[in-house]
């Protein structure tokens, strides 16, 4: 079976499933002479095949600290690491094949480019890290499928519903089969329904793909289907449940291909 083939730029650890490691780190913000505590000594361990939810209000710290995890943003103090490797040390290159490769990020507004399909939206990242023709048809064909939108390819954004548009943004964001997917309020902008939905999508991809997931949410309703929980707070982290997930993953499968209207 074609695969996405993984840069070996990115340096890996051959002895810890720990993916991204958050040690002592603080993220501070001037503003107008005063100094914003954003994030305050978190400590975190994202470790392979486990889906986590970070909760709290907005202006809580979330973002701000899924924007580290990425390595888009940078802590004043402490260290966020990669497979062992400081994030701090990484040059240009290797950030790119990092945000490449290594992790996907599904963002709340969708971030789609409005003049191209569903099939080109998601087939782009691939076309641009150099991934040959024959296998960018084959993976994008296949993540389209399992977020259940293979009819809908040549769509375009405006001609999706809210939640068709959040599952082509996760489709793009694993179509690399990255290690890592850090998504920011991904069901902010949908009903419960389409809400539950997509995280039954990040279910399946922690379940069957083997990924890690990091969700931002406020939605307490979703977040028994993660592993572990963290409530975030005037930027401090703290671990509010952690449980051994023994869901029928059935339930969690693509879903159903839509082909009426939206």
């Amino acid at each position: 079976m074609n695969q996405v083939t993984k840069q070996t730029t990115v340096p890996k650890s051959p002895t810890d499933n720990t993916v991204i490691q958050a040690i002592n780190a603080s993220r501070e913000y001037e503003l107008e002479g005063e100094t914003i505590h954003a994030i305050r000594s978190v400590n975190l361990d994202i470790r392979k095949g486990k889906f986590i939810t970070l909760v709290g209000r907005s202006g809580s710290g979330k973002t701000t600290l899924l924007n580290m995890l990425a390595g888009l943003d940078h802590p004043t103090s402490g260290k966020v690491l990669f497979e062992g490797v400081d994030l701090s040390d990484y040059n240009e290159k290797q950030f790119i094949q990092l945000r490449r490769h290594r992790i996907g990020v599904v963002f709340q507004s969708f971030a789609l480019l409005p003049l191209l399909s569903a099939y080109e939206n998601v087939e782009l990242p691939m076309r641009i890290a150099g991934v040959g023709a024959k296998e960018r048809s084959y993976r994008t064909n296949e993540v389209l499928d399992m977020v259940g939108l293979a009819r809908r390819a040549k769509h375009r954004p405006y001609e999706l519903s809210g939640g068709e548009q959040q599952r082509i943004s996760i489709a793009r964001a694993v179509a690399m089969r990255p290690d890592v997917i850090l998504a920011d309020e991904p069901t902010g902008e949908l009903d419960s329904v389409n809400a539950s939905e997509i995280f039954g999508l990040f279910r399946h991809m922690v379940s069957e793909e083997g990924m890690s997931v990091v969700a931002t949410t406020h939605d307490r309703a979703l977040i028994d289907m993660s592993d572990q929980i963290y409530t975030v707070h005037n930027g401090m982290l703290e671990l509010n449940e952690s449980s051994v997930n023994d869901y029928d993953n059935s339930q969690f499968k693509k879903p159903a291909t839509v082909t009426g209207s939206k």
